[in-house]
């Protein structure tokens, strides 16, 4: 988890460093923090608030932007079954881009679905007290990563050193580069949606291929 939560504790200062400044007191920041804990959706959140936006449209727009969720709480969910309710609860509200990064990963690694959980709860926890602190941080000290330093690259290039050893074959790197093309094409579609409609047109095609392979 180390190469990724240094590149998330920067945009967790920033976070915190966000809401100090739109006015939030440090108990709102931290119960806000606590309930979402989705670092793009808290900022829209913040930004919409301080522009006085309706409540129904703060909470709309985070929905949208947290979708994707739903496809890593799809992929997960073969991983958890059996297990007890709470810790499918906790895994679910730990489910963070970072840990399902993580988790996909190293899954074949990994003997038996106990051994999956185990680890995906460790990184799932190492990822939540780097998020929570960095944000507290950021609230009491101001962004500390200046902007000059550029670690906002830190975030994608950490996903990278986990997507690229997982690209096994043809078809794991034409989906990805699939996924490339169709992200940069759709980026301005509103509502941050270029995300969701890469990842399903992405999956169709996963599919489409697996099919076609299944039937020769």
């Amino acid at each position: 988890m180390f190469p990724i939560t240094t590149g998330v504790i920067p945009f967790g200062a920033v976070v915190g460093t966000v809401s100090a400044e739109a006015g939030f007191s440090f108990f709102q920041t931290v119960t806000m923090n606590l309930m979402v804990y989705a670092g793009a959706a808290q900022l829209a959140a913040v930004d919409l608030m301080t522009k006085h936006s309706a409540g129904v449209l703060v909470v709309i727009t985070g929905l949208v932007i947290n979708l994707r969720f739903l496809l890593y709480s799809a992929a997960m969910s073969p991983v958890l079954q059996g297990e007890k309710l709470g810790t499918k609860l906790f895994c679910a509200y730990s489910l963070t881009d970072q840990s399902y990064a993580v988790m996909s990963a190293h899954q074949d690694k990994l003997k038996s679905h106990k051994e999956m959980v185990q680890f995906y709860l460790g990184g799932a926890v190492c990822m939540y007290l780097a998020w929570h602190l960095s944000v507290i941080g950021g609230y009491a000290f101001g962004n500390f990563a200046p902007a000059s330093w550029s670690l906002d690259y830190a975030v994608p290039l950490s996903f990278m050193a986990l997507v690229i050893p997982t690209l096994k074959n043809k078809k794991y790197v034409l989906v990805a580069l699939f996924s490339f093309g169709a992200s940069i094409l759709l980026y301005d579609l509103p509502y941050r949606l270029g995300l969701i409609v890469t990842a399903l047109l992405s999956i169709v095609l996963a599919a489409a291929i697996t099919k076609k392979r299944k039937e020769l």
